[in-house]
């Protein structure tokens, strides 16, 4: 069975998932290492919920499996993945993606509540700001109480998106290690 690994970036709403996911892919991609990235919120948007799915987790499996299928048939082994609570679904990972084959990397972003005011500041214009800092203020507490103990935290407060993409990436190993199809090096690109 082929190996699979996956990582995991999660946070609070406004803590950088999607800038450091992009990141991540960017840096990757400079140094050949192929790879794949899913934004985790584009895999539920579906209004209204599927019947005997409230919170849209069956569906977001399934459409994981799905693409996840069309990579794997390319011959791809790595997944950047963010989403919000996406280190507390690791099962999840393992039954889409191919069972016990599937390694795992966790990373929860951290940001305090100035930061993390100011990004949503930026980003949420609308009617919704508030919404989205109460939210976010609760999300962080419960991902502060349940993500597993394996999770790597990286602050990203006060810090350029590339050293905090660079952590994240230095969890993981790949760096090291050869990378799957299309791989090349420095002097090939």
């Amino acid at each position: 069975m082929t190996a699979y690994e996956v990582l995991l970036i999660g946070g609070r709403s406004g803590v950088g998932k999607s800038t450091v996911g992009f990141e991540v892919s960017a840096q990757l991609q400079e140094e050949g290492i192929a790879h794949c990235l899913l934004e985790g919120d584009c895999l539920d948007q579906v209004h209204p919920a599927p019947a005997g799915d409230p919170h849209r987790s069956a569906i977001t499996e399934r459409n994981l499996a799905a693409v996840w299928a069309n990579y794997a048939a390319l011959g791809h082994r790595r997944l950047i993945y963010t989403n919000t609570v996406s280190v507390l679904e690791a099962d999840m990972f393992r039954r889409a993606l191919g069972g016990d084959a599937l390694r795992v990397v966790k990373v929860l972003l951290t940001a305090g509540d100035t930061t993390v005011r100011t990004r949503l500041a930026r980003r949420e214009t609308g009617i919704r700001l508030t919404e989205h800092i109460e939210r976010s203020a609760l999300a962080a507490r419960r991902l502060e109480e349940r993500a597993p103990d394996d999770t790597v935290r990286v602050v990203t407060d006060g810090r350029p998106v590339p050293e905090i993409a660079g952590e994240v990436i230095a969890a993981t190993g790949w760096r090291s290690a050869p990378a799957g199809p299309g791989r090349t090096t420095a002097s090939q690109s």
